[in-house]
C-alpha cells in the first residue's frame, strides 16, 4: 500500500532554506539551456547593449582591476577594458562561453550568495571596480552584497545593474514574444530597495545612473530619447535600465597615522602669509604648509621665505607657481606635496584655519573621500561677500548639485580637501571638460563626481580678509564663465554617455 505523505512532508520541499536552493538550481538549469543563444540574443540587441556598455565605460576607469559577478559570457567586463579581469558564474556552460571568447580573462563558477563564493578568490584578493550584472537572477542579494565586502578596497566602487521595477510588464511581454531572451523568477527591485540593501550589508549608495527609454534603434527618435530625454531628472525615471553605485563605508583612519599638506595659493598676499603659518594648527601626524607664490610683485615670496625661517618648528615650503592662473598655481602645489590628504587654504584667510581640523575629522572618519567647505551656511559679515557674488553662488549650488548627482552648496569655497590619491586620478583629466578652469574649483568637482567619489559639505565661517584685495572681480564675467563650465559638466557628465 502507497504510503500517503502529511502535508507537511509534502511541503519540505516547497519552503524553508530547501525552496530557496531549488530556485537557484532553476535558475542555473534555464541558464545551461539558453548559453548557446546568449551571444546571438546579444548581437540581435545590439543598439542596447551598446548604450549599456558606454554608461560602463563612463563609470569605470580604463586598465583597472575589475570583477564581474554573473558575468554571462563576459560581455560588461570586456566592454570595460580592465588591466585584470575576473568573471564569476553560477552556469558552466555559461562560464566555457565566456573563457572561450576572452581568455585574458579569469573565471569561476559559483553562487554569489553562498559560501562557496568566498572560496574562489585568494584571501588579499581586492578589484578596484566590481560590476553586480542583472541581480534580479540572485536568490539572496543582501547576502551576495556581504560576500563582496572583503573584496572591496577604499576606493572600489560597487556597481549594481537591474532593470527599473516599473518595466516588469513590458519586459515580460516581450519574453513571451520572443523579443528578449526568456529568465526565471526574478526581484523586481526599486533603486530604495537596492539603496536598502545596500546599507544593510555595509554599504553605501552614491548615485543612480538611468538609461533606455527606447530599446530599439529609431532614427533620429532614439537618439532623442536615449541621450537627451533620459537625462532629464523626471523622464529618467522612465528609464529601462538603472545602475546603482556604492562604496563600502571604510573604517576611520587614526588621526595619527595621517600626514596633512595644507596648499595655499598667493598672489600678492604678503600681509597674509605670517598670519597663515602661525594660525594653521598641527593636523595629523606630519604637517607641511606649502605657499605657492604665483609670481607677486608685492615680494610675497620673500615673505614666504622669511616665516619659513622665523617658524623653523613648522614644515613650510615655497613654490613657484606658473603666473597663469590659480587652478594651474594649485596644481603646482598638489604636484609638490607629500601628505596623504591635500588641502586648499587661500592665502586671504577669509576661511578661518583654525577650522581645518574639522576637515580632516571628516575625511579620517570615511564618512566623506572629498570635502568640501561651504562659507553659505553661517551669516557672511557685511562686505566679505558681495550681493551679486552671494546670488550667484547660489545659484551654481543648484546646477551644480544636479550635474554631480550628490548635494554641493557652495562651488566657490577656497577650502577643499581630498585624498592624494584620488587627486592622482583626477589629474589626468585636467583640461578634459571643454573648457579652462582659472580658479581649478571645478575641475575637483567634476572629477571628483566623474569618480564617483563621496562628497560633503562643510559649513565653514566667511570673515572679510584684512589685507589684500580680492581677485574676484567682473562679476559678469566669471558669471558667464561659470556657465560656460555648467554646459560642459552636462556635456561631459550627463550626455557623455
Amino acid at each position: 500500500m502507497e504510503a500517503v505523505l502529511s502535508e507537511p512532508e509534502a511541503k519540505k520541499g516547497t519552503w524553508g532554506p530547501v525552496a530557496l536552493e531549488k530556485r537557484r538550481e532553476r535558475t542555473r538549469n534555464h541558464l545551461a539551456k539558453i548559453a548557446v543563444r546568449r551571444e546571438s540574443w546579444i548581437k540581435r540587441n545590439r543598439y542596447y547593449y551598446e548604450l549599456l556598455s558606454r554608461l560602463l565605460r563612463f563609470l569605470v576607469e580604463p586598465n583597472k582591476k575589475v570583477l564581474s559577478v554573473g558575468c554571462g559570457t563576459a560581455y560588461h567586463l570586456a566592454a570595460v577594458t580592465p588591466k585584470e579581469g575576473k568573471a564569476i558564474d553560477i552556469c558552466l556552460e555559461m562560464v566555457d562561453i565566456a573563457r572561450q571568447r576572452n581568455p585574458s580573462f579569469e573565471f569561476a563558477v559559483a553562487f554569489p550568495d553562498k559560501e562557496e563564493f568566498r572560496k574562489v578568490f585568494e584571501p588579499s584578493e581586492k578589484f578596484d571596480y566590481i560590476l553586480f550584472n542583472n541581480i534580479g537572477d540572485t536568490v539572496d542579494v543582501l547576502q551576495a552584497l556581504r560576500n563582496l565586502k572583503p573584496l572591496c578596497l577604499r576606493h572600489t566602487r560597487l556597481l549594481v545593474e537591474t532593470y527599473n521595477h516599473l518595466w516588469e510588464p513590458l519586459v515580460t511581454f516581450a519574453e513571451r514574444a520572443g523579443m528578449k531572451v526568456s529568465r526565471t523568477e526574478q526581484n523586481w527591485l526599486s533603486t530604495a530597495d537596492i539603496r536598502n540593501l545596500m546599507k544593510l550589508a555595509g554599504f553605501e549608495a552614491l548615485e543612480t545612473h538611468r538609461i533606455v527609454i527606447l530599446p530599439k534603434y529609431v532614427p533620429l527618435l532614439s537618439a532623442f530619447l536615449n541621450r537627451f530625454c533620459a537625462r532629464l531628472p523626471l523622464l529618467k525615471r522612465l528609464c529601462m535600465t538603472q545602475v546603482v553605485i556604492g562604496r563600502l563605508l571604510p573604517p576611520p583612519v587614526p588621526k595619527e597615522e595621517l600626514s596633512v599638506s595644507v596648499i595655499v595659493p598667493c598672489k600678492n598676499e604678503k600681509g597674509n602669509v605670517e598670519d597663515a603659518a602661525r594660525r594653521i594648527p598641527q593636523l595629523g601626524r606630519q604637517t607641511e604648509i606649502i605657499f605657492c607664490d604665483d609670481q607677486s610683485t608685492d615680494g610675497t615670496a620673500e615673505e614666504v621665505l622669511r616665516v619659513q625661517s622665523l617658524y623653523r618648528d613648522k614644515d613650510i615650503r615655497l613654490e613657484r607657481g606658473p603666473g597663469i592662473c590659480k587652478s594651474r598655481n594649485v596644481w603646482t602645489g598638489f604636484d609638490a606635496a607629500t601628505g596623504d590628504i591635500l588641502m586648499i587654504l587661500d592665502a586671504d584667510l577669509t576661511t578661518i584655519p583654525e577650522e581645518l581640523p574639522y576637515f580632516v575629522d571628516v575625511i579620517a572618519s570615511g564618512r566623506a573621500e572629498f570635502v568640501n567647505g561651504s562659507r553659505l551656511v553661517y551669516p557672511v559679515p557685511k562686505g566679505a561677500m558681495t550681493t551679486a557674488n552671494m546670488l550667484g553662488n547660489k545659484f551654481f549650488s543648484v546646477a551644480f548639485t544636479y550635474l554631480l548627482g550628490q548635494h554641493v552648496k557652495d562651488t566657490l569655497c577656497g577650502t577643499k580637501v581630498l585624498w592624494r590619491s584620488d587627486w592622482e586620478r583626477i589629474k589626468p583629466m585636467l583640461g578634459s571638460w571643454g573648457i579652462k578652469d582659472r580658479w581649478g574649483d571645478y575641475e575637483l568637482l567634476f572629477g571628483a563626481a566623474k569618480l564617483n567619489l563621496k562628497i560633503l559639505d562643510l559649513p565653514v565661517h566667511y570673515q572679510e580678509r584684512i589685507y589684500g584685495s580680492t581677485k574676484m572681480t567682473r562679476v559678469l564675467r566669471n558669471g558667464l564663465i561659470m556657465l560656460k563650465m555648467c554646459w560642459h559638466g552636462f556635456v561631459k557628465l550627463k550626455l557623455g554617455y
